[in-house]
């Protein structure tokens, strides 16, 4: 699937979750039964944070097969040849995604203690003590970073707020830097890396688009470390940064005609873009002289069409440039742009020979007035009052094309009027002269934009005080003000979501904003931490039944832990010391391809022996033991299909024995009985889980000390 239908997809999930009606929420026999036949083949990869108030499958409304689900806590990536990028290399190369998004969320405990501990720190960089540590530690130049974009004088909750975004980019462009594979992909158009951010408040995801940085990735091949700091820059090379003066509205709006004038006349001059101005770009960041709400058409690409350099620009898309929702992306985004960067131009663009102004106008004509069945038909009816309008307007001799073309025009000043309706802060800025609204439309046929001015209802909404969207109705979610949930009742409530799951009765399928509401502003409190595999067919939330705030989950290709440092160690240690969960389920699942991947190559290397070449490889050597252990136990006339599945049930126990191995935090827990390790395993074709309790090691385990993970000891021994 094109990355742009996979971001279609994404978005009418999004929308179906917002509006309380999910398509995801019941599966039948049948469809798992072709999942295990035919195997999987998702449309998109997401990194997710492992908060248990943004369950991925959910907020999306997808399937099981739908999403290649990674999560852990800050949705990062600490190590090129990991879990993380290993899994991805394989979801791209092997199972053929053309979309990767890296999604972050607001209110992230990882990201709010990364900024406390980095703004807490004092001179001098502390050993990290364990797993948690190291990985706050890791997340500490998001925040810095954060912080020098905001000033000395934003406030610890203000940095940290912004450091979320500034992480999704972070995790994009470690992608970019550290996978040759994934890069080559992204050069030739095969894959997009996208970003965005979850907002529990709302329910709704603001989709970032593409890393700034994604072209200078794209056309370098340096390698440096996510932990290096940028020296002193080289000033300004002719692209606009940070340390520019922001420019005036008119000023803005005058260099948005000149470049579409140059682009029409077939003589851009932005193709060319140094390694100085690439250099200065990172060093003093982003001041767009202006901000554009373009369509999402593939036809009308905004930074092309006016001519754009890097920096210039602050480019948001949709089907039909239009904003829905107050509190959702488009609104937050353009608060964001014109308070935090300066911007003093909006210039929303529509189009012609629009396909959703066109989908609208049909639905208008159709008389269309029962509820929408999906979030295209909602899109298609939010947009037939544009439709209505514009008939009314034409008269009743309009023809079809003329009718669609008005339209157009008229949704593009229904857009500006929207942001002067439902925002405040845009709304002052304009009356205070510090910010401009002005449409446009772009003609496809000619490549020329037509500038439309302001729109003739400014004055009229200036002057009003308009209230927000009503809320949605109330709902109960986990919150930390729930009372912490024993091991033994939050194995039962597993088991139970798992029954509604098979039966085809789930009862989570709603979420309402004031449940988003409740999750953000009381905090989470997961009644369980669950390991899991990233397989799309295997959407945790969806075959226990969860609801956001029930679980906190960390998915990786083979639900394995391949650093400890990094998420996996580090994600159980804050959500078992921090959260209070008190159980810890670790799942694999029945035709696993990591598993059976890790099968075949080690019976190759038996013949052949190799050596690693990319993070899938590494990942896949990761699980040489596992395999080796299966081979032992099912004997020499086991087929290598016996082998893997064998492997998948003890693949489950290495990872529980890893986390009592390798965490002292988390084995003295388990010996103390605060906390519970349990395992299982997820059979595709019938969709229930084998439960297998706590790890025949254990005793042992936790009897003895807890050994410093390999990959741990350089960081906690200072060597």
């Amino acid at each position: 699937m094109a990355p742009e239908e996979a971001m279609k997809l994404l978005k009418e999930g999004n929308r179906r979750f917002v509006n309380g009606c999910p398509w995801g929420s019941k599966t039948k026999e049948a469809a798992r039964q072709q999942l295990v036949e035919d195997g999987q083949a998702p449309h998109t990869a997401i990194i997710g944070c492992a908060d248990s108030r943004a369950p991925l499958e959910t907020i999306f409304d997808t399937m099981p097969g739908d999403i290649f689900v990674l999560r852990n806590a800050g949705n990062t990536c600490t190590h090129a040849e990991g879990s993380m990028v290993g899994s991805l290399e394989f979801c791209t190369g092997k199972l053929g995604s053309r979309l990767i998004l890296v999604l972050g969320h607001t209110k992230c405990g990882a990201i709010y203690g990364a900024t406390k501990t980095y703004l807490d720190s004092q001179p001098g960089k502390k050993v990290a003590g364990c797993a948690l540590e190291g990985l706050l530690q890791d997340l500490g130049s998001v925040a810095q970073e954060a912080a020098q974009e905001l000033g000395p004088g934003a406030s610890s909750d203000e940095v940290a707020a912004h450091a979320v975004k500034v992480n999704v980019f972070h995790t994009m462009n470690f992608l970019l830097r550290f996978s040759e594979s994934i890069r080559e992909m992204v050069k030739t158009g095969q894959v997009q890396i996208q970003g965005g951010i979850y907002h529990l408040e709302t329910g709704s995801v603001e989709f970032l688009g593409q890393s700034p940085l994604q072209k200078e990735l794209l056309d370098s091949s340096m390698a440096i470390p996510p932990s290096m700091v940028t020296e002193e820059g080289r000033g300004l090379h002719g692209v606009r940064t940070g340390a520019d003066e922001r420019v005036p509205s008119d000023l803005a709006l005058s260099m948005l005609k000149k470049g579409n004038e140059r682009f029409a006349a077939g003589a851009p001059t932005a193709g060319k873009t140094s390694d100085a101005m690439r250099k200065a770009l990172v060093k003093h960041n982003q001041a767009p002289h202006s901000a554009i709400l373009g369509c999402a058409d593939s036809r009308v690409p905004v930074d092309t069409v006016f001519d754009a350099t890097p920096g210039e620009l602050f480019v948001l898309r949709n089907a039909g440039n239009t904003c829905t929702h107050a509190e959702g992306s488009i609104v937050g985004s353009l608060e964001f742009c014109t308070g935090k960067l300066g911007s003093k131009l909006i210039l929303v663009l529509g189009h012609t020979q629009c396909g959703a102004i066109a989908g609208a106008t049909a639905t208008h004509q159709a008389g269309a007035t029962n509820a929408p069945g999906c979030a295209l038909e909602g899109l298609l009816q939010g947009l037939a009052v544009v439709a209505k309008d514009a008939s009314e307007q034409l008269g009743p001799g309009a023809s079809q094309q003329e009718l669609v073309a008005h339209a157009v025009k008229v949704n593009v000043f229904h857009s500006m009027d929207f942001l002067l309706k439902f925002s405040e802060p845009l709304r002052e800025l304009v009356r205070k002269g510090e910010l401009d609204i002005q449409g446009g439309i772009y003609h496809l046929e000619t490549g020329r934009v037509e500038f439309l001015g302001q729109s003739p209802r400014q004055a009229e909404l200036l002057s009003s005080d308009l209230s927000l969207p009503p809320s949605m109705a109330l709902g109960a979610v986990r919150t930390s003000q729930d009372g912490i949930v024993a091991p033994k009742l939050a194995l039962q409530t597993l088991k139970e979501g798992n029954e509604r799951f098979v039966a085809g009765v789930p009862a989570a399928g709603k979420v309402h904003r004031s449940m988003c509401e409740a999750l953000a502003t009381k905090g989470q409190a997961p009644h369980t931490a669950i390991v899991g595999c990233a397989d799309s067919r295997c959407p945790l939330e969806t075959l226990f039944d969860a609801l956001p705030g029930d679980l906190f989950v960390l998915r990786n290709a083979g639900n394995t832990c391949a650093h400890a440092e990094g998420s996996i160690l580090g994600s159980l240690e804050f959500c078992t010391g921090a959260l209070n969960t008190k159980l810890i389920f670790v799942l694999g699942h029945t035709n696993c391809g990591a598993i059976k991947g890790a099968t075949a190559a080690y019976f190759a290397a038996k013949k052949k022996p190799t050596q690693a070449n990319n993070a899938l490889d590494v990942l896949l050597k990761g699980l040489d033991t596992v395999v080796a252990q299966a081979v032992a136990e099912a004997g020499a006339k086991a087929t290598a299909e016996e082998v893997a599945a064998l492997a998948v049930k003890l693949n489950v126990f290495h990872t529980m024995n890893f986390l009592m191995q390798h965490s002292e935090p988390i084995r003295e827990k388990v010996s103390s009985g605060e906390l519970e390790i349990h395992g299982g395993v997820y059979d595709l074709k019938s969709g229930r889980v084998e439960f297998l309790g706590c790890s025949p090691s254990q005793s042992k385990l936790v009897t003895g000390k807890s050994t410093v993970a390999p990959s741990l000891k350089d960081k906690m021994h200072g060597a």
